[in-house]
């Protein structure tokens, strides 16, 4: 059967995607930094072996045969349309294309971990030109075999059949009515002062609560893990999810609001229908909905009253100390005002919802 050909033959991609997660996951937590251009070529070759396989010109045929095959479940036939979505597009981008485009892509985010701790945008600049160009080449190859808008033809690969039009229908009430909501948040909260817990909180102790909170959000942690990196993460696959965060001593609130983000995207994939874990039917569609759980986790369920209740005893147990001496800043409401406070910020992660879709809206823009 052809439906059956199809399956084993993208079963087997799942397996290149798989390790192609872990093995980026490694990259960013433990990779020493003299290995990273043998890792970005061995991932650049990664991704055209799997470029390779989604366009295997044996697709088309098994695609059309298996439509005519009358046992297929709607679950079966959902998954022939996304292999079919899947095929096209791998069939507009040649396979160097692919390779390059990952290679220098890794590349410059190595380079970014490294000229971010230094401050020095100048030297990682040619890198990010390096990445937009090869973005345009790519943009450009979708765009003629699609009959898309460049720029169309790219957002459909995170969310498919979105365009630019549908984002700013979306953005357009938010960028009224934003700047002067921000300015009326920022006014009315300056009458209700809050109290700034004082560290250093030790690094350890964060992550040990910080896998608590984890686990209390309903993330299956026999599944998952938590390690350190440069910039928060959701990496790996649903049976085995590889969530990273960053720590700062002075501020454990942040870190833990990002490791709660992280788990809103670890929890999604993790209620992905196993039955098609190897499918491309069984993996998350597109970016909307995924960033929907995260932001669900992290900024309506973890920054509300109730949330607020549980943390403050949780605090107490990981930081008895730190209560005892300054016992105002780690009550319900205090902790409440904290962490519903506006403030307009450069860094997106750290950022209130009020402010965030405002550096989504500034991003999409500049792109």
């Amino acid at each position: 059967m052809s439906y059956a050909k199809l399956t084993e033959h993208f079963r087997r991609l799942s397996q290149y995607e798989e390790l192609g997660a872990i093995v980026q996951w490694d990259q960013a937590v433990n990779m020493p930094p003299a290995a990273g251009e043998s890792r970005a070529n061995a991932l650049g070759a990664l991704a055209r072996l799997q470029h390779d396989v989604t366009a295997d010109p044996r697709v088309a045929e098994w695609l059309d045969k298996a439509n005519q095959e009358s046992s297929l479940s709607g679950f079966e036939r959902a998954n022939l349309r996304e292999i079919a979505r899947l095929n096209r597009r791998a069939t507009c981008v040649p396979a160097d294309l692919v390779e390059e485009t990952t290679l220098v892509c890794q590349l410059s985010e190595q380079a970014w971990r490294r000229y971010r701790a230094e401050n020095d945008f100048k030297s990682y600049a040619p890198h990010l030109a390096e990445v937009v160009s090869r973005s345009r080449e790519v943009a450009a190859a979708l765009s003629a075999a699609l009959t898309l808008e460049p720029y169309d033809a790219l957002m459909d690969a995170y969310e498919p059949g979105m365009k630019a039009a549908d984002v700013d229908v979306a953005f357009a009430p938010l960028k009224e009515f934003l700047p002067e909501f921000i300015d009326v948040a920022l006014k009315k909260q300056a009458s209700r002062p809050t109290i700034v817990p004082k560290g250093p909180f030790p690094v350890e102790l964060q992550r040990n609560l910080a896998q608590r909170l984890m686990a209390a959000s309903g993330l299956d942690m026999a599944r998952a893990r938590l390690d350190e990196s440069h910039h928060p993460f959701c990496g790996g696959v649903p049976r085995d999810v590889r969530i990273t965060n960053r720590y700062r001593p002075d501020d454990f609130l942040s870190g833990l609001m990002g490791v709660l983000h992280e788990s809103g995207h670890g929890k999604y994939e993790q209620g992905l229908p196993a039955d098609f874990a190897e499918q491309p039917v069984g993996k998350a569609r597109g970016m909307v909905v995924h960033e929907s759980q995260s932001l669900l986790q992290e900024m309506q369920v973890s920054r509300g009253h109730a949330f607020m209740t549980f943390l403050a005893a949780q605090i107490r147990e990981t930081f008895p100390g730190h209560v005892e001496k300054q016992p105002g800043a780690f009550t319900v409401e205090n902790l409440y005002r904290l962490q519903t406070r506006v403030a307009r910020s450069l860094i997106r992660v750290n950022a209130d919802e009020v402010t965030y879709p405002g550096h989504v809206m500034v991003r999409y823009d500049l792109e």
